[in-house]
């Protein structure tokens, strides 16, 4: 069995989700946000989710992590804010040798609904599903990171069973 994380980055809030995969099902371990209030200085937002990246890691040494690759945005300032807080968990990551896959969007949807321009709900529908959960995720970037994590979890089983062949 092993552990995956998904991050959905952001400097406002950050989701994540914690899943354990074995070859036959995919369990929920744990998930939520990270929040830093926008009052903070950037530097000091970009250390709290840091460091609790960090407090993740060490409470569940995740085998690897998926994380949400950034694409163009129309708000460049946004763009730039992902960007960073991107770069804090990506370090996060780093300092303890945990292995990252990035996936965009059209890709998450795609493995976890099998429909590449899928909407929110119903990712979330399928999330809810999958993880057999009787409710659906929330906030939405808690959602969003079990997504993300989900995707690495079949990812992972197509690249393994590649490998044998």
């Amino acid at each position: 069995m092993s552990m995956l994380l998904g991050i959905d980055p952001g400097t406002a809030t950050s989701g994540y989700g914690l899943i354990s995969d074995d070859s036959n099902e995919i369990k929920l371990i744990d998930y939520g946000v990270i929040t830093t209030q926008p009052n903070l200085p950037m530097e000091k937002r970009l250390l709290l989710i840091h460091n609790r990246i960090l407090e993740l890691i060490d409470l569940y040494q995740p085998e690897s992590c998926a994380i949400e690759k950034l694409f163009f945005q129309r708000n460049v300032t946004t763009a730039i804010q992902v960007g960073q807080a991107r770069g804090v968990i990506l370090l996060a990551l780093a300092e303890r040798n945990v292995n990252y896959a990035e996936y965009t969007p059209l890709e998450v949807k795609q493995a976890v609904t099998g429909y590449g321009v899928a909407n929110k709900k119903q990712v979330q529908i399928m999330v809810q599903a999958l993880l057999n959960l009787e409710k659906i995720p929330t906030p939405d970037d808690a959602a969003d990171a079990l997504a993300i994590a989900i995707c690495h979890a079949h990812s992972k089983k197509i690249k393994d069973l590649n490998s044998i062949g």
